[in-house]
C-alpha cells in the first residue's frame, strides 16, 4: 500500500473534553457538605469501597436531579438514577438501588442524599450506591428541566463508564434495519445515529412496549444502562423511560443518489482547468434521465458579488459555478468525477486520469459555467475564507433549492444573513440538518443554528493536497451511518486513480517533535451493505 500520508486532519465535529481531578482536599475556604458525581465516581477502583467523610474529601452527601422514571415500566426495577455536572462542568450519573422507594421519585426531581456508610461497588454492570436507605434522602424541589444532553453513540461505546447512569438524546435515529408495519418497540433493537449502531431496549413488560408505527427518523432519549460483557467490558443500551421519549423527526427516507466523497482544490501547479471532485453513487445513476448539476463557492474577500449571497448558491459571479451533468453513466457504489478538462491527478505534468469517469468536464478558465458563475482560475479557494462544494437534482438552481449532499471548507467571509435571510442552504447529511433535531427550529443555511461544521485547509499551499472525505452510507436507511471524516494527504505527480479511490496508509506525527507515533489505514468512502 502506497505510504503518501504526510499530515492528517480530522473533521472538527462534536468536541468533548476529558477532564481530571486531583484527588486532595478542596483548599481553602469551607469543604461543601457535597461531593460531586464526577469525583464521586473516580474513587471507584475496581474494588468496593465504603464511603466515609475521609475518603470523600470532607463530604457527607451528593445532590442531583433524578433523571429515572418508573411510572411506565422501562427502566430497571428499583434503581434511582441521578445526574449532576457540579465539577468542571462535566455531567456524572450514579445508580441508588433503592426497591419499591425507586418509584417515588420522577425525573426533574432535585434530591439530596446523605452517603456516609454507604458502598460504592458495580453490579450487573452498574457503578451504584448501595446501602442507602429511603430515610437518608431529601426531595428539595420537582420540575426541574433537564437540558437535552446530545452525545454521539461512537462516543457511548468508546467511554460507557462516562455516560453510564447519564440522561442522553440520540439524535437522528434510525432502525437497522427499517421498521415494517406492525413493528413494536419491544425487545433490542439496533438503532444508528449517524455515528455508530447503538441498542434501544424495551422491555417487553413496559407500558409502550407493543407500540406500533416507529419513527423512520426520530430522536430517542434514555438512560444509559451498562451491561457487562463476558470479557469483563461494558456494553451500553439506552433505556427510555416513557413513550414521548421517542420523537418522530421523519416517516419517510430520502436517499442521496450520490454523495461527495473527495476534491482538490489547489494542485500542484495551475489550478486553471486542474481542480475536480469526486462522487460516490449510491444508486445506478443514468444522467441522461436523471439530470444533476454541482455547484462551487469560493468566497475569497474580493469575491464579487460581495456581502451575503442573496441569490444563496445560485448567486453566480466569481463566487459560485456551475456544472450540468446530462450525460454519462454511474454504477451503484462507484465514483465519478466533474471538473476542469485536465483530468490530470495532480496538475500539469502529473499522471492522466482520463480513464476515470468523468461524467463532466468544463474549461471554467476560459468558459463560463452553466446558468451562472463567471470564467475563474479557482473554482475552490486555497486559503483563508470558506469554499464550498453541493450536489443538486436537476439542473435548475435558485436561492430556493436544497442541495442532495454539501461540504464546506472553512466558515469564514460572508456566507449568511439573518435578516432578510439569505446564505448557502445545506443538505441534511451527516454535517448539517435543515432543521435543528433537537429544537425543531429552522436552520436552513450553513453557519445559521449548529450548522457551524466544517472541514479545515491543508497546510501548505501550491502542494497537491487530496481532500477525502471516508465515512459509510446505507442507501436504505438514507443516510450516513459512519460520519466522513476529513483527511488531506499529498498526491505526487506520479501518483494514480487508486491513490485516491483506493485505501492508503496514513501516518501520524507528533506535530512538536515532527516524529512518527502511529500508522493506520485510511479506506474510502463505501456504502453498508444491507444486513442478512
Amino acid at each position: 500500500m502506497k505510504k503518501i500520508f504526510i499530515y492528517s486532519f480530522f473533521l472538527l465535529g462534536l468536541a468533548f473534553a476529558i477532564a481530571g481531578c486531583k484527588k486532595s482536599n478542596y483548599p481553602g475556604g469551607t469543604i461543601s457538605a457535597f461531593i460531586p458525581m464526577y469525583d464521586l465516581r473516580n474513587l471507584y477502583k475496581g474494588a468496593d469501597l465504603t464511603l466515609t467523610q475521609d475518603n470523600m474529601f470532607g463530604s457527607d452527601q451528593i445532590s442531583g436531579v433524578v433523571i429515572s422514571d418508573h411510572t411506565e415500566g422501562n427502566l430497571p426495577t428499583g434503581y434511582l438514577i441521578l445526574q449532576d455536572k457540579r465539577r468542571l462542568n462535566e455531567l456524572r450519573g450514579i445508580t441508588i438501588p433503592l426497591g419499591d422507594a425507586a418509584k417515588n421519585y420522577v425525573s426533574g426531581d432535585s434530591i439530596h442524599v446523605h452517603v456516609v456508610g454507604a458502598v460504592l461497588k458495580r453490579e450487573d454492570g452498574m457503578l451504584q450506591l448501595t446501602g442507602i436507605t429511603p430515610d437518608k434522602i431529601t426531595k428539595i424541589t420537582s420540575g426541574i428541566v433537564i437540558p437535552p444532553n446530545r452525545v454521539p453513540a461512537s462516543f457511548i461505546l468508546a467511554n460507557p463508564d462516562k455516560y453510564e447512569s447519564t440522561l442522553v438524546a440520540m439524535a437522528k435515529g434510525t432502525f437497522d434495519p427499517l421498521p415494517s408495519a406492525g413493528d413494536t418497540f419491544s425487545g433490542p433493537k439496533i438503532v444508528n445515529d449517524g455515528f455508530a449502531d447503538f441498542i434501544l431496549n424495551t422491555q417487553p413488560t413496559a407500558s409502550f412496549a407493543n407500540n406500533t408505527n416507529l419513527p423512520v427518523v426520530g430522536n430517542y432519549y434514555g438512560i444509559v444502562i451498562n451491561r457487562p460483557l463476558s470479557d469483563g467490558r461494558l456494553y451500553p443500551q439506552i433505556r427510555m423511560r416513557k413513550a414521548s421519549d421517542a420523537v418522530v423527526l421523519s416517516s419517510t427516507i430520502e436517499v442521496a443518489p450520490a454523495v461527495i466523497s473527495g476534491w482538490i482544490n489547489d494542485p500542484q501547479g495551475t489550478d486553471a482547468n486542474n481542480e475536480y471532485i469526486q462522487f460516490l453513487a449510491t444508486q445506478d445513476i443514468n444522467f441522461a434521465t436523471t439530470p444533476m448539476s454541482v455547484v462551487t463557492s469560493n468566497n475569497a474577500g474580493t469575491a464579487e458579488p460581495t456581502g451575503a449571497p442573496l441569490s444563496g448558491w445560485a448567486v453566480g459571479g466569481v463566487r459560485t459555478y456551475k456544472f450540468n451533468i446530462t450525460t454519462g453513466t454511474a454504477k451503484k457504489g462507484t465514483y465519478f468525477y466533474v471538473g476542469g478538462t485536465g483530468r490530470l491527478i495532480n496538475s500539469t505534468g502529473s499522471t492522466s486520469i482520463a480513464s476515470a469517469n468523468f461524467v463532466k468536464t468544463r474549461n471554467y478558465g476560459t468558459t463560463a459555467g452553466e446558468g451562472f458563475g463567471n470564467t475563474t482560475t479557482n473554482l475552490l479557494a486555497n486559503s483563508g475564507n470558506a469554499y464550498g462544494i453541493a450536489l443538486f437534482k436537476g439542473t435548475t438552481v435558485t436561492a430556493a433549492s436544497v442541495p442532495i449532499d454539501v461540504v464546506w471548507v472553512n466558515n469564514g467571509g460572508a456566507l449568511y444573513q439573518a435578516s432578510p435571510a439569505a446564505g448557502y442552504r445545506v443538505a441534511n447529511n451527516d454535517f448539517y440538518d435543515t432543521v435543528n433535531p433537537l429544537t425543531l427550529v429552522p436552520q436552513p443555511y450553513f453557519t445559521q443554528g449548529l450548522n457551524t461544521l466544517c472541514f479545515i485547509y491543508a497546510p501548505t499551499s501550491d502542494a497537491g493536497w487530496f481532500y477525502k472525505a471516508s465515512g459509510v452510507y446505507n442507501p436504505a436507511q438514507g443516510k450516513w451511518v459512519k460520519a466522513r471524516e476529513h483527511f488531506v494527504f499529498q498526491l505526487e505527480k506520479t501518483s494514480t486513480i487508486e491513490t485516491i479511490e483506493g485505501p492508503t496508509e496514513r501516518i501520524w506525527y507528533d506535530r512538536a517533535t515532527n516524529v512518527e507515533v502511529r500508522r493506520d489505514t485510511i479506506y474510502a468512502t463505501s456504502l453498508r451493505q444491507p444486513k442478512p
